[in-house]
């Protein structure tokens, strides 16, 4: 794994770059923002380890240019602030996962190693999810519709496979929040609502039949209307 690191503070960087190098990940180190994507588009990585409280918010900047830039990268954040209200900016800003500090070099490995089987070495699939035409496969996590393969996040693919396991039926913002980002409900919060935008540009927006559905008062379905 090639990892691009974002940390601020020189010495917190150096420990936790000695530390991924000892496990045999390549790392970069980048003490800004505005470092990161000039690096970001010099070299490739596997994944960015990005501290979301740099200076002026630009953790969640950066973490906003990747997304637009570098669609396919994933982007684990961390942070010393523990409030819901602060993971939630990070998941909106597109995070693939969120680790508060102090947090165990354990974990963080783990969930590095995680973030990069999303896209295994190919093999047979397995548990094939499939509405209309639009099909997830389990082992590999790809995503078709149709002929087409379509690139998602870690926190998109997750939102797809909930809805596609319980394809046909209604879901609130609460249940997706609860079982798709482990939070606790935040009526003040519009990540559901963010990602779901997201989720439609990719897997509804130029193909038909349309198959993520508002239900005003309600939350979403995700069902072939056009069967």
């Amino acid at each position: 794994m090639n990892i691009l690191l974002v940390e601020d503070d020189l010495l917190a960087a150096a420990g936790l770059k000695h530390s991924l190098e000892q496990q045999g990940l390549a790392v970069a180190v980048a003490l800004s923002a505005p470092s990161a994507q000039q690096m970001l588009t010099t070299a490739s990585y596997t994944a960015v380890l990005l501290k979301a409280d740099l200076p002026n918010q630009s953790g969640f900047g950066l973490c906003r240019f990747i997304r637009q830039h570098h669609d396919k990268l994933s982007v684990l954040m961390f942070t010393a602030n523990p409030s819901t209200d602060y993971k939630l900016q990070g998941f909106e800003a597109g995070t693939d996962d969120y680790l508060v500090r102090p947090f165990e070099f354990g974990e963080l490995l783990a969930r590095l190693r995680a973030l990069h089987r999303r896209y295994p070495a190919a093999g047979p699939a397995e548990n094939v999810l499939k509405v209309a035409d639009l099909e997830l496969y389990g082992r590999s996590r790809i995503v078709k519709r149709g002929d087409k393969r379509i690139d998602l996040t870690g926190r998109e693919l997750a939102l797809l496979e909930y809805f596609m396991h319980n394809q046909g039926r209604a879901v609130t913002r609460q249940e997706i929040v609860q079982q798709v980002w482990d939070l606790a409900f935040d009526t003040g919060t519009n990540v559901v609502d963010v990602y779901v935008n997201y989720l439609r540009k990719k897997v509804d927006k130029n193909f038909t039949p349309k198959l993520i559905h508002t239900l005003n008062g309600i939350g979403y379905i995700l069902e072939d209307r056009a069967a």
